[in-house]
């Protein structure tokens, strides 16, 4: 926790906030002085210790639209769009209808959140929005057709707003992980799929949950004074080599 508490009096919003990096986040929003409000999908779900918990499921875009209106009302300061759903197959298998899924959670379901949300952080003269991308919205791959999709429109979808209010005191970035070290990834890899990967990151490594998160407080932060519509990559170098 910082001995300034740079967050004190904000309000945070992290969606999918009870594992891997969004839940991360929340933890660090919560250690830097905010009051965090994490959603998961599960009713009770298990929200970080002194967090509060709202469960949406963000495929149901009726119930999406309710609930962006509902948090409208909540002044929330600080919104980290981090729920997301991936399905990975060859570009000719893609079903329509995981297309269109991929795309409701990981882009229109933000774009409410924003949309409900920046009139009051404009009208308050503050605010701070931070998207979960990917290096998949940044490069491509086999096999991401529908993810990276996704991940390259949130990316225009955050310079378009950050274009517009800027001047009203509210900054908007993406943040793209990289190959991360979360209890999904070394279920999926296994020890020898991350011997491999690591080896073409120029860290060596897998990224932690928590670097993420410092980054992620610092966008969201008062120290962040004048950068916005980005789209920072944080995977030890894997993009630019």
């Amino acid at each position: 926790m910082g001995d300034l508490l740079m967050l004190a009096g904000k309000k945070a919003l992290v969606t999918g906030g009870t594992r891997g990096i969004g839940r991360a986040v929340a933890e660090r929003l919560l250690a830097d002085g905010a009051a965090v409000t994490v959603t998961g999908t599960k009713p009770g779900g298990d929200a970080p210790e002194g967090c509060a918990y709202a469960a949406i499921d963000f495929a149901d875009m009726a119930l999406t639209r309710t609930f962006a209106e509902r948090m409208a009302g909540q002044e929330f300061d600080i919104l980290v769009n981090n729920a997301g759903i991936n399905k990975v197959a060859p570009f000719a298998e893609i079903d329509p209808a995981d297309f269109l899924r991929i795309q409701e959670v990981n882009v229109t379901a933000p774009f409410l959140l924003c949309r409900a949300l920046v009139p009051g952080m404009r009208a308050r003269g503050w605010g701070r929005i931070v998207n979960i991308s990917s290096i998949w919205g940044k490069v491509s791959k086999e096999g991401r057709g529908a993810y990276g999709t996704s991940k390259f429109a949130l990316d225009g979808l955050t310079a378009a707003l950050a274009a517009e209010v800027a001047a009203d005191g509210v900054l908007a970035n993406c943040v793209a992980p990289g190959f991360i070290d979360t209890e999904l990834t070394r279920r999926v890899l296994g020890e020898a799929g991350i011997a491999e990967l690591t080896a073409r990151v120029p860290a060596r490594r897998l990224g932690r949950p928590e670097e993420i998160a410092a980054f992620v407080a610092w966008l969201a932060g008062p120290e962040n004074t004048f950068i916005t519509g980005q789209n920072i990559a944080i995977d030890g170098g894997f993009t630019r080599v």
